[in-house]
């Protein structure tokens, strides 16, 4: 990470505001104990290992509920600004298939022109779903994440079941000793993933969307993918 943007420092603020607005600072204080000691200059391991106490107090002291909105609130967000037009689009309109068809649209163009993937690879990842857009489903969308993008090939050759779902996390607080099967979040933990398309949909809706983790590379999957529960009036 670079001196010039701490990324655990920015994750662990954004975190401990999620923990006081929706549990209260006393619960804030008791989750994030230990929390000065991490920063840019942690070895990941230590980053790992004081993440994996913090969730498991996280989990002493709130709800089910109260855990998932701590932690998509804590997500990386797609551009406002890049979703203004799909908002207006879906505004103006009220079609949702449309909307998503002109997402995906958009991502298969970032595939070819901003990240020149092989052809092959550029087939594999539409064959299986993954992608910013995901598969609509009736009143769901069921989003199947890409590898990480400057791994996308490694991905695909690595034969290594511990290195390839290494590769493919997209957390950069904890994906590089991923590789350890002992290393293992709470599931909780993937719901800071899960806010990344809750964002989108919540931007694009102008509405509250729920999100569910179906399946991470944390926890043996193959992929992390998210079902996206949308309101039943759109």
């Amino acid at each position: 990470m670079s001196e010039e943007f701490d990324f655990d420092k920015y994750w662990l603020s954004k975190f401990s505001s999620c923990i006081e607005e929706i549990a209260g600072r006393e619960i804030r204080t008791s989750v994030m104990e230990g929390c000065e000691e991490i920063s840019a200059q942690s070895t990941r391991q230590e980053v790992f290992d004081w993440s994996n106490e913090a969730m498991h107090r996280l989990s002493e002291l709130v709800n089910n509920e109260e855990k998932i909105a701590i932690m998509t609130g804590c997500a990386c967000r797609y551009s406002t600004k890049s979703l203004e037009k799909y908002q207006k689009l879906y505004a103006r309109t009220k079609d949702l298939k449309l909307v998503h068809q002109e997402f995906q649209n958009e991502f298969e163009s970032f595939l070819e022109t901003n990240l020149k993937i092989e052809d092959k690879y550029k087939k594999e990842i539409l064959s299986r779903g993954m992608g910013t857009a995901g598969k609509l489903q009736g009143n769901k969308i069921i989003a199947t994440k890409i590898p990480k993008s400057a791994f996308i090939k490694d991905w695909f050759e690595e034969t290594d079941p511990l290195k390839k779902r290494a590769i493919f996390c997209h957390c950069p607080r904890v994906r590089d000793v991923l590789d350890n099967e002992s290393n293992k979040l709470p599931e909780h933990y993937c719901y800071c993933g899960a806010g990344f398309y809750k964002g989108i949909w919540e931007d694009i809706l102008q509405k509250e969307v729920k999100v569910e983790v179906l399946e991470t590379v944390m926890h043996g999957g193959d992929v992390c993918k998210i079902a996206i529960h949308l309101p039943e009036d759109v």
